[in-house]
């Protein structure tokens, strides 16, 4: 994933690197209503089967930016993806490309069991995800 870490290393949009582009993910998952919401959102916008094994236990299906683009876009996350390129100081098909490598990881990190946590019990902790900057950009996630 160096091409990631090439990238962000130049984007420190007030957090190191790659855990900027990992907040981004859990803003987004916590914008769409959790892992649920995301998960359904995506379903609803053409990738119900991609964001479905990246909650399972099995690999996880790959998206284009494109792809998620459009579905983030046509779930009314377009704005949030809008400012984070902009915080970030990148294109948006840049972040998309990024998220689209990040995006399935975050989730699988936080449905561990290959379930979706309830309705009600959405509320997952941003900073497990800083875990998961560590183990993918291999920093230290701080």
């Amino acid at each position: 994933m160096s091409f990631l870490n090439d990238l962000l290393g130049g984007a420190q949009g007030g957090q190191a690197g790659g855990s900027s582009l990992v907040s981004i993910a859990g803003q987004l998952i916590e914008k769409a209503g959790g892992i649920q919401g995301l998960v359904s959102m995506l379903q609803q916008h053409g990738l119900g089967e991609a964001a479905q094994s990246w909650v399972g236990t099995g690999a996880n299906q790959p998206v284009s930016g494109d792809q998620l683009g459009q579905a983030l876009q046509n779930g009314g996350l377009g704005s949030l993806l809008q400012e984070a390129a902009g915080k970030l100081g990148v294109d948006q098909n840049q972040l998309l490309g990024q998220l689209s490598q990040v995006l399935p990881h975050a989730v699988d990190h936080l449905t561990p069991d290959g379930q979706v946590p309830a309705q009600g019990q959405g509320g997952f902790d941003l900073g497990s995800l800083a875990s998961l900057a560590g183990k993918l950009f291999g920093g230290s996630a701080a």
